[in-house]
C-alpha cells in the first residue's frame, strides 16, 4: 500500500437506477449522495432517517448482511456456481466507503441458467457476513447483474495466512484522491484467483449491505475462507478500522447449503 492511501466504497446510494449505477461504480456525482457512515449519527441504526431513498435499511424484511447458522441451513442439491472470469485492467477508486475495483466487461456468472456480468468487488473489514457466529478477518463481495439487471453477489470470506498476491497489487496501486477512478497503467489482475478451490457454498436472498439496502439480491457466501496475510489485513486496517454493517434479522428466511 502506498504511504497515503484513502478508500472507501459506496457500493450504491438511491434507489432504482440510480443504485445500480453507483454499485457498479459509475456515479457522475458523489459528492452529491447523502453522507452515511458506518457509526454515530450517520451509522447504520441512522441510515433510513437520512434520506428517503433509504427506508429500506430499516423497513426491509430480507435485509444484508446475516448470521449464517450452519445448524438451520437446508442442505440442497443447489445448480453449479459457473465463474467465467477473464483478466481485467486494475481500476480501483476511493469511493468514500471502501476499496473498489471496477472490472472490464466479459466475466460472468451463470447459475440456475441466468448469466450475471461481474460489475465490482469490493472489501468489507470485519467480514459483514458471520458463520455462526463469527467473523472473519475481510470479506470481498464480487457484485453482478444480470440483463434483466437483477443483482448476484458472491462473498468471499479471508483469514490470516498465506500472502495474496492479487491483494497486494490492488493495495499497492490506491488512488490518493477519492472518488476517482484510477487506470494503473500496465497492470491487470483476474478475480478468479480469489476464488477458493472449493466452490461449496451458502445462499440466501437479501440485501444491499449499504444505503439504499435495495433488496431482491441472490447472495453467495463461499463456504472456504481463503488466506491472505497478517500484513494485508493490517494495510486495510490502517485506512479503515471498521467499514461492516451489523448483522440483521433473518426473519425466517432459508438459508441453503451447496457442499
Amino acid at each position: 500500500m502506498n504511504n497515503a492511501p484513502r478508500a472507501t466504497l459506496r457500493t450504491a446510494a438511491a434507489g432504482g437506477l440510480l443504485a445500480l449505477l453507483s454499485i457498479a461504480g459509475h456515479c457522475a456525482e458523489p459528492q452529491a449522495h447523502p453522507h452515511w457512515s458506518y457509526s454515530g449519527q450517520t451509522g447504520p441504526n441512522k441510515w433510513s432517517e437520512i434520506d428517503s431513498k433509504f427506508t429500506s435499511c430499516s423497513q426491509g424484511k430480507v435485509q444484508s448482511p446475516i448470521d449464517i447458522h450452519t445448524a438451520d441451513a437446508k442442505h440442497a442439491a443447489l445448480s453449479e456456481l459457473k465463474f467465467d472470469y477473464q483478466a481485467s485492467p486494475l481500476k480501483v477508486i476511493d469511493n468514500g466507503h471502501t476499496i473498489q475495483v471496477n472490472y472490464a466487461p466479459g466475466s460472468f456468472l451463470t447459475v440456475d441458467g441466468k448469466r450475471y456480468e461481474l460489475l465490482q468487488f469490493h472489501f468489507h473489514k470485519p467480514s459483514e457476513e458471520r458463520i455462526d457466529g463469527k467473523r472473519y478477518a475481510l470479506v470481498a463481495h464480487l457484485v453482478h447483474k444480470n440483463a434483466e439487471g437483477e443483482l448476484a453477489v458472491v462473498g468471499v470470506l479471508m483469514e490470516p495466512g498465506a500472502k495474496r498476491p492479487m491483494i497486494k497489487t490492488i493495495f499497492d496501486n490506491l488512488p490518493l484522491q477519492k472518488e476517482k477512478e484510477v487506470e494503473v497503467p500496465g497492470v491487470s489482475i483476474n478475480i478468479a484467483t480469489l476464488l477458493p478451490e472449493n466452490h461449496a457454498h451458502y445462499t440466501f436472498s437479501g440485501s444491499l449491505t449499504t444505503p439504499p439496502c435495495s433488496e431482491g439480491v441472490k447472495w453467495f457466501v463461499m463456504k472456504t475462507p481463503v488466506p491472505v496475510s497478517s500484513q494485508q489485513i493490517a494495510q486495510f486496517g490502517h485506512v479503515y478500522k471498521m467499514n461492516a454493517r451489523p448483522v440483521q434479522a433473518s426473519n425466517g428466511r432459508v438459508v441453503e447449503i451447496n457442499d
